[in-house]
């Protein structure tokens, strides 16, 4: 995966999340549940890292913006 951005953890609430999975569904699966809480940019792929297991996803919240209230 490339480097965080620094805009993307630039004011306090911003949050980057990364997910390892053993498959794409529970990494979607997680992203999912994120998304249901909070304001969520959602990643549409997963990535591979050869030599380690399962997979990996990277989404980020603004934790700032509770859709539940």
């Amino acid at each position: 995966m490339r480097p965080i951005n620094e805009t993307h953890v630039a004011q306090p609430g911003l949050a980057v999340v990364e997910v390892a999975a053993a498959d794409d569904q529970t990494a979607f699966a997680i992203q999912e549940a994120l998304a249901g809480r909070w304001a969520t940019a959602p990643a549409d792929r997963t990535t591979r890292v050869p030599g380690e297991p399962g997979v990996r996803l990277r989404c980020y919240l603004d934790v700032r913006q509770n859709l539940n209230s």
